[in-house]
């Protein structure tokens, strides 16, 4: 899989690993690489299947095969602990690293997750299949924005989402990996493990957001042992992106707290 390392390069440096929602693009956290890599390494990857890590995926695919592989790269790169930041389909991934590796990961931030589904968000996905089945790729990225961010922010931002397309469309994966990733993540369900899941682990959701109702992270945080809700007003799925700055404060506040802890032991 593709993937680049920003911030500080020493090998003791504490270590975050991003990982993205359904598009799969370690692009997606460029709002945030400013500061985070003041104080730590960053590590973000394309998704195998997406962007520059193009492959063909097994009709088997599954939320634990895309762990295996974020941890089969981490072996790679001789990284044993980290921090882990996911959104959405990224945030799965991350639940499913704490289950398979506990070790491995020292702290979470999961932003408009789930750890089951739901009937809302399968509708939405539903809605996103059809559209890639029936009208093609085009009009699949067209609709893409409508999920991710507020009607207000489109408006606002209407040239930077028409390059955003053309750049999703050039490097556009095939119908058939796509929608094998969106079966993985509508299949996904650890509800009976959450309990076992002692990782401390900060919850972002955003009550606007029309993806992911927000009481799926509220959920989780009542029933991980170790977590807690932080409940954005504003920014759709995507705050990282369309509200970044509040983002990145609750972010940065739950890694200081996190990493002191960790230099403390």
């Amino acid at each position: 899989m593709h993937y680049e390392i920003y911030g500080r390069q020493e090998a003791d440096a504490p270590t975050l690993v991003c990982s993205s929602g359904l598009g799969g693009a370690g692009a997606f956290w460029t709002p945030q690489l400013p500061v985070l890599t003041q104080d730590y390494r960053v590590v973000v990857y394309d998704q195998l299947g997406t962007n520059k890590s193009q492959a063909s995926l097994p009709e088997s695919y599954s939320i634990n095969t895309m762990a295996l592989e974020l941890l089969d790269l981490l072996d790679s790169l001789n990284i044993h602990q980290c921090h882990f930041i996911g959104h959405a389909l990224g945030g799965l991934v991350g639940l499913q690293m704490a289950l398979l590796s506990p070790q491995r990961i020292q702290s979470q931030v999961l932003v408009n997750a789930w750890s089951s589904p739901n009937p809302h968000s399968a509708r939405c996905f539903a809605v996103r299949q059809n559209l890639l089945r029936d009208s093609g790729p085009a009009a699949y990225v067209q609709a893409q924005s409508l999920f991710l961010y507020p009607a207000d922010w489109i408006v606002a931002n209407s040239e930077k989402l028409a390059r955003d397309d053309e750049h999703a469309l050039a490097n556009f994966p095939t119908t058939a990996s796509l929608l094998r990733r969106i079966g993985a993540l509508l299949s996904f369900d650890i509800e009976a493990e959450l309990p076992t899941i002692q990782t401390p682990t900060l919850l972002i959701a955003n009550r606007d957001d029309m993806l992911v109702p927000w009481n799926r992270s509220q959920h989780m945080a009542e029933v991980l042992p170790n977590a807690r809700l932080a409940l954005l007003e504003y920014g759709g799925h995507a705050s990282s992106v369309s509200d970044s700055e509040p983002f990145n404060r609750v972010l940065l506040d739950f890694l200081a707290e996190q990493c002191g802890q960790a230099a403390a032991a």
